[in-house]
């Protein structure tokens, strides 16, 4: 490992060879796709990548400075990094580097570093917390030996999880007592073969020989609490259609008791997906957006109420398609918090415009990067401060912010002050089929976690397992226990 010293010895060389050096420091506790970005971004400011990091001594360091070391070492774009024997800012002063990169949270907070860069022509940047600076190329590269579904150890060590404690949890999904409410969706998956580009015009022709319906949105989500052994209770809108009776029908077969109210005013959601060779190529949404009339609302809560005299767990599981006007939010939350009922939420938006943060005092929200930035109007902050700003607005105990192929960061708030608030689990699955459902599958696993007394951090493994579990298939399935268990015995 490099010393502070020995740093400075090679850098004295490359300086005289009109190299331009970047600086970058910091705790460095767990190293997360936010850092990863900072680092790009830092290194294609200049031609030398050195970073500093804060050593044991720092009030705010909590893994030991060797094992952040090592983790900044196997990052390719860091040239040099090593433990930072006095101040930054004494550093600057001796290599007086051409760059200084911090994150995006310190450009409106005094920065010491600015007068001294300014004394000899250096500058001071402020990294971008925009996902175009996205690390999934380096973790692919950098982790290209994983496995199929690879389970991180050093996550396992840190937070002192063990197999038994994991299985002990799944095996108490059997005593929830469940109630799901959101938007039901059927999902059709449409085989075709490609035969070729239209003559006439610039088009992809294909002949379908195949259909698959899946169960979809909040639905699936009842279906994952039910196959993971909890009693659970479905509420929901639909159509007078073929979509309804579809869905009806695998409820059932999914062993969840339905209560779902027509809505005259819209088709029951459905979601058609053309596929040709395992890539999707069109996606069809048959659906209305507007809210639910007050008759279809109050009918909804009345039965909500009636089942929530024996609930252990409310999920909240938003498509923004109108089942859930805030009316019906707010009502659900002030019979939840007069029962003692824990609620979790999730808020969809990928082509419809959604609003995590409206569903407040949850246990745990799990937006995506992108709804979370929409929830809070910011698009340039790193994560941990996105993480921050999010739960302060939601007033959330527990936030598991999904990345897609980067994995999922974590923010727990509550954490006592002695361990880490945030941590990383890059995504399990390394070859996923179909992404579709991932995070209502790990919605459902890690909230049921949570009611049965996990930590956030085994909560978080569990629902990353399950996603990577429904991420290795094509198609809305329900997970089931047994599937769980046999990754964690794995």
């Amino acid at each position: 490992m490099n010393t502070q010293s020995e740093v400075l010895e090679n850098i004295k060389n490359i300086s005289g060879k009109g190299k331009s050096i970047v600086f970058v420091w910091g705790d460095f506790n767990v190293i997360h796709p936010g850092h990863l970005r900072l680092l790009n971004f830092a290194a294609d400011c200049g031609d030398i990548l050195v970073v500093g990091i804060r050593p044991d001594s720092s009030p705010s360091a909590v893994i030991s400075q060797d094992l952040r070391l090592q983790g900044l070492q196997a990052i390719s774009v860091v040239d040099y990094a090593f433990v930072l024997e006095g101040s930054p800012e004494e550093f600057i002063k001796t290599i007086k580097p051409q760059v200084v990169v911090k994150g995006q949270e310190h450009r409106q907070r005094y920065n010491p570093e600015k007068e001294i860069l300014d004394s000899y022509g250096g500058e001071l940047i402020f990294s971008s917390g925009d996902m175009r600076f996205s690390s999934i190329d380096l973790l692919r590269r950098e982790a290209s030996d994983l496995g199929l579904i690879h389970k991180p150890s050093d996550y396992l060590q840190r937070h002192d999880i063990h197999q038994e404690a994991l299985i002990n949890l799944v095996e108490k999904f059997s005593s929830l007592n469940v109630v799901v409410v959101g938007d039901l969706i059927v999902d059709e998956y449409i085989n075709c073969d490609p035969l070729g580009m239209s003559q006439e015009d610039p088009t992809i022709v294909v002949t379908p020989f195949s259909r698959d319906m899946f169960l979809g949105g909040a639905g699936i989500v009842a279906a994952h609490a039910c196959g993971l052994g909890a009693s659970v209770t479905f509420h929901s809108v639909c159509g007078k259609d073929k979509s309804a009776e579809f869905a009806q029908e695998k409820l059932n077969e999914y062993g969840v008791k339905s209560r779902l109210f027509q809505d005259h005013s819209r088709p029951t959601t459905l979601k058609q997906r053309y596929r040709a060779r395992g890539k999707t190529l069109l996606r069809v949404s048959e659906l209305r957006q507007h809210d639910i009339s007050d008759e279809v609302a109050f009918s909804m809560l009345d039965k909500l109420e009636e089942d929530l005299n024996k609930a252990g767990l409310l999920i909240f599981s938003d498509f923004n398609y109108g089942c859930l006007p805030q009316m019906v939010v707010d009502q659900i939350r002030k019979i939840c918090h007069k029962r003692s009922i824990p609620m979790v939420a999730d808020s969809q938006s990928s082509s419809q415009i959604g609003d995590v943060s409206r569903f407040k005092g949850m246990t745990l929200i799990t937006p995506t990067e992108h709804e979370a930035r929409l929830a809070v109007g910011d698009s340039t902050s790193g994560l941990v401060v996105l993480a921050e700003k999010l739960a302060e607005k939601a007033k959330s105990k527990h936030s598991l912010i999904t990345l897609g192929a980067e994995g999922v960061f974590i923010h727990s708030p509550t954490a006592p002050s002695h361990k880490l608030i945030t941590d990383i689990l890059p995504a399990m699955n390394q070859l996923p089929k179909d992404v579709s459902g991932a995070g209502d599958s790990m919605l459902t696993s890690c909230a049921m976690a949570l009611t049965v007394g996990a930590s956030i951090w085994e909560a978080a493994f569990l629902g990353s397992i399950a996603a990577a579990c429904q991420v290795g298939r094509v198609g809305n399935r329900p997970l089931s226990a047994s599937e769980i268990l046999r990754e964690i015995a794995s």
